[in-house]
C-alpha cells in the first residue's frame, strides 16, 4: 500500500499539468518581448526610410511621409544606366575579393604561427597586430596620397588593396588564431607520424577543420573591403578605380541645383542587400568566429 501510494503521488494528475504548462516560464515575460521588438524596430527603421526615400521622385523627395504617395523604380533604373555607378560595382567587387583572398592567404599561415609555433614575445606580437586596427585612416590618407603618386599606383586597384589589406590582415589574424587554438595538436602529430610535411599537415588536417574560422574572417574581410569609403576616395580621381560607395558621393542631379537624394538613396540599397543577406546567411559563422576562444571548459 505504501509503494501505490507513493507511486500515486508521485505521478502528476492531468490537471495538474495542464496548470503547469500554462505557468509563464521565467525568462517569458511579455515585456521582454516588447523589448525585443522595440530594438529591431530601432535598428531597421533606417534602412526602411532608405527605401522608402529611394521609391519617391520628383516633389515626394520633400516630403516626410512614412510611405511614398506614388512609389516608382526610377531611380533605380537611373542608376544602372549610370556608368560610374556600374564601374563602381566592378571595382568594389574586384577590390573586396583581393582583399579578401589575400587577408586569408596571409592571415592563416600567420594565425598558425602564433597559436602553434614556440616563440618568445607572441602575446606582444599579436597585441602589436591588433593595435593596427586602431590607427586611425584619416592620419594616413594623406602621406598615401603623396607616396602612390610618387610611385604611379595613385587612382589604381593596387593602391587601394594595399591599404585595405593593411587593416583587414589583423582581424583575419586575431579571428583565425582563436579557431587554431582549439584544434586539437594530436591531429597534425598524427598527419606527421603518418609521413605528411608540416605544410601538408596544414593543408589537409588544420585548413578544412578552422574552416568556420577562415569563413568568418572572409566574411568581415569582404564586408570592410566593400564599405570602406576614405581611403576610397582619397586615393582615386576618376570611376576608373573609384569604388561604389566613392562613386555614390559624386551622384550629381538632374539639374545643378537638384540634389540627387533619390538616387543615392536607391544606390545605397543596391549595394547593401548583398551585405545583408552574406550577414543573414552566415551569422551562425560570424558569431562563431568572434567568440571562439572565449570560453574554455
Amino acid at each position: 500500500m505504501s509503494t501505490q501510494t507513493a507511486e500515486a503521488v508521485s505521478v502528476p494528475k492531468p490537471r495538474a499539468r495542464e496548470r503547469a504548462r500554462k505557468r509563464p516560464r521565467k525568462g517569458q515575460s511579455p515585456w521582454i518581448w516588447v523589448a525585443v521588438v522595440a530594438i529591431i524596430i530601432f535598428c531597421l527603421f533606417p534602412f526602411y526610410w532608405l527605401i522608402n526615400v529611394s521609391l519617391k521622385t520628383g516633389a515626394d523627395l520633400s516630403s516626410s511621409s512614412l510611405v511614398p504617395p506614388h512609389p516608382s523604380l526610377k531611380n533605380y533604373s537611373s542608376i544602372f544606366k549610370n556608368d560610374d555607378f556600374t564601374n563602381g560595382l566592378k571595382n568594389s567587387a574586384i577590390v573586396a575579393f583581393s582583399v579578401t583572398i589575400l587577408a586569408l592567404a596571409f592571415g592563416s599561415f600567420a594565425a598558425y604561427v602564433l597559436a602553434r609555433l614556440k616563440l618568445r614575445g607572441k602575446f606582444i606580437i599579436l597585441g602589436i597586430v591588433l593595435s593596427v586596427t586602431t590607427f586611425p585612416q584619416i592620419a594616413i590618407a594623406a602621406p598615401l596620397f603623396k607616396l602612390w603618386s610618387d610611385i604611379g599606383i595613385f587612382n589604381t586597384w593596387i593602391g587601394l588593396i594595399i591599404p585595405y589589406l593593411t587593416f583587414a590582415l589583423p582581424l583575419s589574424i586575431y579571428i583565425l588564431v582563436s579557431f587554431f587554438r582549439e584544434i586539437p595538436k594530436d591531429l597534425e602529430e598524427a598527419a606527421l607520424v603518418d609521413g605528411a610535411t608540416r605544410f601538408q599537415a596544414f593543408r589537409k588536417v588544420v585548413i578544412p577543420l578552422a574552416a568556420p574560422g577562415l569563413a568568418t574572417a572572409g566574411i568581415l574581410t569582404f564586408i570592410f573591403a566593400w564599405n570602406e569609403f576614405l581611403l576610397a576616395v582619397t586615393l582615386t580621381s576618376s570611376p576608373k578605380a573609384r569604388t561604389v560607395p566613392a562613386a555614390i558621393a559624386f551622384f550629381t542631379g538632374s539639374t545643378e541645383f537638384e540634389e540627387p537624394l533619390g538616387t543615392i538613396a536607391a544606390a545605397s540599397v543596391v549595394i547593401s542587400v548583398p551585405l545583408i543577406f552574406l550577414v543573414l546567411f552566415f551569422q551562425k559563422r560570424i558569431v562563431a568566429g568572434l567568440t571562439a576562444g572565449a570560453v574554455k571548459g
